[in-house]
């Protein structure tokens, strides 16, 4: 995937019809959030399920490690468009056939009609609703599936969810097209940090640590080149300006913020995004003015991929706390005009 045109579609096609075939080297990692039960069903019994999907599609497929005390677990499904679709309808399907009345399944008024909720890159969104959200209407028409985006990211990550309706059939069909749309547009996925079920303290400390960077875009094999070595820093070695660091150990990432909540990371006189810079050792730009219709400006964050975590972290933990003082502020205006 060297050839950045190896991923560019006709944009000129209609959403409504069904594009050729993607060329093998077109890969897309789709991942969702599954309730411990069903990630149980996936995998079966010593593997059985999950290896038969394998076999059945070609695709990659697995389900992220049991936390304790934690009920979601994380699906990924890395394959070509179509095959990645077929993957999850019969992932579903088995689903809806184990336990009809699963989270990710069933609604009262049928026992066909399912959800899946896929993790969706912030940057993605927009590729996936399209201006005036005419690209997806298109793709809900032409699958027969239902969609709904959440507004906010998941905590700690630059991931939404998307929920996805219908039968495993028209979701299938969906998934395809959203597909499709992710990996037309896959360079605005790139620094995508990855949502992580668990507690605070899984998310901030060991996962993140053993783990290593979270950063990674839906194509495959964009994900950074090779494991950065991490060694304990003091507070003093963090604040190392991004100049020190060896030039080729440099990553470059774009995340895009709402234009309202801009101001709150800045801080009065900067004082917040100079800490954050500080602290990461990371450079950060901001764009002036929005990129695109939504309004959101572009944050540039260069440095090594240990530098850039730190600074993405701290970056939507100021956001996380500015969301928190603005509903308590709300709900305390709306308290007082009771009284």
């Amino acid at each position: 995937m060297s050839d950045s045109s190896a991923h560019k579609r006709d944009s000129a096609s209609p959403p409504q019809s069904r594009s050729p075939s993607p060329s093998p080297q077109d890969t897309l990692t789709l991942r969702a959030l599954v309730s411990t039960k069903d990630a149980g069903v996936i995998i079966g019994r010593a593997g059985k399920n999950v290896a038969e999907l394998r076999e059945q599609t070609g695709v990659k497929a697995g389900v992220s490690k049991v936390i304790h005390g934690v009920h979601e677990r994380v699906l990924t499904v890395t394959g070509p468009v179509e095959s990645v679709a077929k993957a999850y309808t019969l992932i579903i399907s088995q689903l809806v056939t184990s336990n009809p009345s699963s989270p990710i399944t069933a609604s009262p008024s049928s026992s066909s009609h399912t959800t899946v909720r896929l993790l969706i890159s912030h940057n993605l969104m927009g590729t996936i609703i399209g201006r005036s959200g005419l690209k997806i209407k298109a793709i809900q028409d032409a699958s027969g599936a239902r969609m709904i985006a959440s507004k906010d990211m998941l905590p700690q990550s630059t991931e939404r969810i998307v929920d996805v309706q219908g039968s495993p059939e028209a979701i299938g069909l969906a998934i395809e097209e959203i597909g499709k749309c992710l990996l037309e547009d896959w360079e605005r996925g790139m620094g995508t940090v990855l949502y992580h079920p668990g507690t605070v303290e899984e998310r901030t400390g060991a996962r993140r640590s053993t783990n290593g960077p979270s950063s990674s875009s839906y194509n495959g094999s964009r994900r950074s080149n090779g494991e950065s070595t991490r060694r304990a820093t003091s507070p003093s070695s963090q604040q190392a300006s991004v100049a020190a660091q060896p030039a080729a150990n440099l990553r470059t990432q774009n995340i895009s913020i709402p234009s309202d909540m801009v101001g709150c990371i800045i801080g009065r006189s900067g004082t917040k995004i100079t800490e954050i810079r500080r602290l990461s050792g990371s450079k950060i730009s901001i764009a002036k003015a929005p990129h695109d219709e939504t309004g959101e400006r572009m944050f540039t964050i260069v440095g090594t991929p240990e530098a850039n975590e730190k600074a993405l972290f701290l970056l939507y933990n100021q956001l996380e706390s500015e969301k928190e003082r603005r509903v308590g502020r709300e709900a305390q205006q709306q308290e007082e005009l009771r009284v």
